[in-house]
């Protein structure tokens, strides 16, 4: 595909969790190759707490992390991105900002750990799973050889990790 660092975005409707997971996993398991961005159609204005909690668990950064539109990376002065993720099947019906470049985009769900009722220790327990069906995923993107796919072959790659589902469902 190239040999330059690789944008990807990944979407979900508050980017409050999922997608702001998936976006401080993937500059960490391969920050050389990609560089992830999140954002949300309907932010919530913060990330979620057990989200960061769970990443500073696992000693990632959250340094800078903000729940942010996904209209800024539609503007002409955004970076271009390379690959689109949804990780929430509500995002993934939303009509979407044409992205500059057509980028490759699959859908890649995930239950919303944010919308677990319950006690504190459900609700870790929600993001944990989230966070291993997510680390999961990135990984197994991570290791496709990006210059070596078509991109007809590369965007069934990603299709079929999207249907991944945790090991025991």
């Amino acid at each position: 595909m190239t040999d330059r660092r690789l944008n990807v975005l990944f979407l979900c409707t508050g980017n409050s969790a999922r997608s702001v997971l998936a976006e401080v996993m993937l500059n960490s398991i391969a920050p050389a190759r990609f560089k992830a961005y999140s954002a949300g159609s309907q932010p919530k204005g913060a990330v979620n707490p057990f989200a960061l909690e769970l990443l500073a668990k696992n000693r990632l950064s959250t340094a800078g992390l903000r729940s942010k539109s996904w209209d800024e990376f539609a503007a002409t002065d955004a970076p271009k991105m390379d690959f689109v993720f949804t990780v929430c099947d509500q995002a993934a019906g939303e009509v979407c900002p044409v992205w500059p470049g057509q980028p490759i985009s699959a859908h890649w769900g995930i239950d919303d750990p944010a919308a677990v009722e319950g006690s504190d220790e459900a609700k870790r327990k929600a993001f944990f799973r989230a966070y291993n069906q997510l680390h999961h995923r990135i990984s197994i993107f991570t290791s496709l050889s990006m210059d070596k796919l078509d991109r007809l072959t590369l965007q069934k790659r990603l299709d079929d990790i999207g249907r991944l589902r945790e090991k025991g469902e």
